[in-house]
């Protein structure tokens, strides 16, 4: 679903650049996951001017400036596949390498002699044409408001951790630094959740971006975690427990200061240190408490065991550098936990439909159990996943709900003496059985004038619940306030169909 929408966008934008690519572009897909079969499709299949030039190049005793236009084809081409998968901002030293040959490129081909011909002027001016649309292309991603947000967020993970960690541990504090409390921790955590909201319309390099922000902001409070967690252990131990404590304790703090290094490498916050050399410290590290002899002592050995394991949890981090970059992992349409979460609502979607047209009540049983399958889904820790999951949580409790208010609409059986206060609770929650069905139903978009309609339908039923005077009946209060919530959660979920999130 990205990739296409990608696609469009792509030839909106750059004019003729399915031409210009010759194949459509996926993503960087095809290129990681098919480079061989790629190269074999591009050599079979002709450029962008191929009213003078077949699958092989220019033809012999060709127009020399056809042949020169061609030539840049070749090079606007290697280009492209560059421009489309860059994710940075525009003082960027790439941005500013692909900045200046494309305008190097627009240059020689502005050269290009046509001696006044028609169809000579007409090929120049598409191969200006194709550069000027990466150009724009370029410029368009690494300015774009999401792009600028993803950058602003990163920026405020990266203040919080200077103080937080980086500062006190370059000013010599390093054990004081790691002990970073829960406060911090939930700062991050908002950040993370606040990037997963970032909207990228399905564009590749704001997917990527994104993922590669988001990625580093939650490897580094999984870090923050893991040292809580240290911290509530009695560690530790006494030097007179075993002659081997002494070396272990050593690389506990040694360890507390890879903790701040890593830190400021994953938030790019360090400007000698490198992931390379980090890995080489803790490796070595490893490889010397492997070679302590704690085969006597329990105690001991659990210990050591902490150690390793705290080591090895900072190591699985070393390798983000690439990420999102390298690999097609900021595509999670991909990912496992999401198609098992998209499966589950394609059959929520099935039993709405079923629930909107027949009105019967006999899908519980099945919802019910969808939610537990939900709840079994691994998010990985991935903000995105368990936005995904949570969503998809709503959206079953919304079916819940309304089968609920159905049956109890349908059992409801007024006495003479119901108070009218009550009874006028009740036919508010009847209006709003009705606008649920249409919420449920609703496949539409803010600006349209039927989410409007609903909007203000909804608001016209909560404000009838507060006109309602319970006059002290306590069954009153309790239905009037049920029934408050009731029509705040219908809202809710009109606005979460709506707001155009993705993974």
């Amino acid at each position: 679903m990205f990739e296409v929408s990608f696609v469009h966008s792509c030839v909106g934008i750059l004019g003729v650049s399915a031409d210009f690519f010759a194949i459509p572009f996926d993503g960087g897909k095809r290129t990681m996951d098919h480079g061989s079969q790629q190269q074999q499709q591009t050599q079979q299949m002709p450029g962008p001017f191929q009213g003078f030039a077949g699958p092989q190049g220019p033809c012999p005793g060709q127009h020399p400036t056809l042949v020169r236009l061609d030539e840049l084809q070749r090079e606007v081409a290697m280009l492209g596949q560059q421009v489309c998968s860059f994710s940075g901002l525009q003082s960027d030293r790439e941005y500013k390498r692909l900045e200046r040959e494309l305008t190097q490129l627009l240059l020689e081909v502005d050269q290009v002699e046509t001696e006044g011909r028609m169809e000579l002027q007409q090929a120049r001016k598409r191969a200006a044409g194709e550069v000027e649309g990466l150009l724009r292309y370029l410029e368009g991603n690494a300015t774009h408001p999401s792009r600028l947000a993803i950058e602003e967020l990163s920026r405020e993970a990266q203040s919080l951790l200077l103080a937080g960690v980086v500062a006190p541990f370059r000013q010599g504090q390093a054990q004081n630094a790691s002990e970073t409390g829960e406060e911090l921790v939930e700062a991050v955590q908002d950040v993370a959740m606040r990037l997963a909201q970032v909207k990228t319309g399905g564009s590749v390099p704001l997917r990527k971006a994104r993922y590669r922000a988001l990625t580093r902001v939650c490897a580094v409070q999984e870090v923050l975690e893991g040292r809580v967690r240290m911290h509530t252990l009695a560690l530790p131990l006494s030097d007179e427990t075993h002659e081997a404590v002494q070396r272990i304790n050593q690389v506990m703090v040694q360890v507390s200061g890879a903790r701040c290094q890593l830190v400021a490498l994953l938030m790019g916050l360090s400007g000698r240190d490198s992931c390379a050399h980090l890995a080489r410290v803790l490796t070595e590290l490893l490889v010397e408490l492997d070679a302590l002899d704690v085969s006597s002592n329990t105690a001991v050995r659990n210990y050591r065991k902490q150690v390793v394991e705290e080591i090895n949890g900072l190591l699985k981090h070393i390798d983000l550098e690439g990420e999102g970059d390298d690999t097609f992992r900021y595509d999670l349409a991909q990912n496992d936990s999401i198609r098992e979460i998209e499966a589950i609502r394609g059959r929520v979607s099935v039993l709405r439909g079923e629930v909107l047209r027949q009105g019967v009540a006999g899908q519980g049983a099945e919802l019910q159990s969808l939610l537990t399958h939900l709840d079994e889904v691994d998010t990985g820790r991935n903000p995105c996943i368990r936005e995904a999951r949570r969503r998809a949580v709503l959206e079953i409790q919304a079916v819940i709900t309304y089968l609920d208010l159905r049956e109890a609409l349908g059992r409801r059986e007024p006495g003479p003496d119901e108070p009218p206060p009550h009874a006028a609770v009740w036919r508010v929650l009847a209006s709003l059985s009705d606008l649920q069905a249409q919420v449920l139903g609703f496949d539409g978009k803010r600006a349209d004038k039927s989410y409007m309609v609903l909007e203000e339908l909804l608001t016209k039923q909560l404000l009838a619940l507060d006109a309602v005077d319970p006059q002290g009946d306590q069954g009153t209060k309790t239905a009037r306030k049920q029934a408050v919530k009731y029509a705040q959660n219908i809202l809710s979920y009109l606005d979460m169909k709506t707001d155009e999130w993705e993974y």
